[in-house]
């Protein structure tokens, strides 16, 4: 399968904010593995906020589709000393295939390219052990800086109390 990574456009904000709901949020995303259905309720975007980071200059979404299937996105966001990686998702019915990697490996290329990057910057939930492994066999490492998790009533609501990010880094 061969996969072919571009950037974001404008026209693509509707399917993207399809695709990263159904990965991170409800009954679809429990067919993968990265699903936050136990801990979420609600919306992890919407097309509207997608909009306004493909439109932002000083980050992007990647791409990741085999012909004209849309099967994974990352978003990458500069900044002064490194670059942030987050929403990473790949369509839950083809988890387990390696997209992820290959996404992952692809946007850690494109931010070393487009933007020099040294170091790269992601935060994890904390409760999610099994994506914590993942990006450590990918050359992230624990930090031990907790930020908390952000609010979003108007999108999601927590379904546990305490949620937490750490930091995850790797240098390239």
């Amino acid at each position: 399968m061969e996969l072919i990574f571009s950037k974001a456009e404008p026209a693509d904000a509707a399917a993207l904010a399809e695709l990263i709901n159904s990965a991170y949020r409800g009954e679809s995303s429990r067919q993968g593995w990265t699903t936050e259905a136990d801990l979420l309720d609600g919306r992890r975007t919407d097309p509207k906020s997608i909009g306004e980071l493909i439109a932002d200059h000083t980050g992007m979404i990647l791409l990741c589709k085999v012909r004209q299937e849309l099967l994974g996105s990352v978003h990458l966001q500069q900044t002064a000393e490194h670059v942030q990686i987050g929403m990473l998702a790949v369509k839950p019915a083809a988890q387990g295939l390696g997209i992820g990697k290959q996404l992952l490996a692809a946007a850690e290329a494109e931010a070393q390219s487009h933007w020099l990057a040294k170091r790269l910057l992601m935060a994890v939930i904390t409760s999610r052990t099994e994506l914590i492994a993942f990006y450590e066999r990918r050359g992230y490492q624990r930090t031990g800086i907790m930020q908390q998790f952000p609010v979003n009533p108007t999108l999601w609501t927590p379904k546990v109390e305490g949620l937490c990010l750490e930091l995850m880094e790797k240098h390239i």
